[in-house]
């Protein structure tokens, strides 16, 4: 049997509703794959809030895993490819300094507008990609070293 994996799950508060979907996607593939966790949900403002929380988080030793969940759009300034870039990186640095797996599910589209087309299309992304950094979770989590 299995342990119960401890996730912390970091979402930013951005476009909240389409972000959100990736804890449906998440929990959904967990049950599915009959793996026990026990998730725990922070909200934070932004993408750029998600590094620092992840290394605290991770600090703590409470958590098997981190997954952070953010959408990042163009809003046709160079802070969009900043955010992004220091999100990822910071996040792996988390991930680095405290040894425990950050997963990021932070998506930089480049032509995101609000229409109901894009909403719906990152909607359902966003849940496929919950279910994918489930999977990642699962076979981190079995790796036996």
């Amino acid at each position: 049997m299995t342990k119960t994996l401890n996730i912390a799950f970091i979402k930013a508060r951005w476009h909240a509703d389409i972000v959100d979907q990736t804890l449906v996607g998440f929990n959904q593939s967990m049950a599915d794959a009959g793996r026990d966790c026990d998730v725990k949900t922070f909200d934070v403002p932004g993408a750029f809030e998600m590094p620092l929380l992840a290394k605290k988080l991770g600090e703590s030793g409470k958590f098997d895993a981190i997954v952070c969940a953010a959408l990042v759009v163009d809003g046709g300034i160079y802070r969009h490819d900043f955010v992004a870039s220091t999100v990822v990186e910071n996040l792996m640095r988390a991930q680095m300094d405290t040894g425990v797996p950050v997963y990021s599910v932070s998506l930089t589209p480049h032509h995101f507008h609000g229409n109901d087309e894009h909403v719906k299309f990152y909607t359902e992304h966003f849940v496929k990609k919950g279910a994918e950094a489930a999977n990642a979770v699962r076979m981190v989590a079995d790796i036996e070293i």
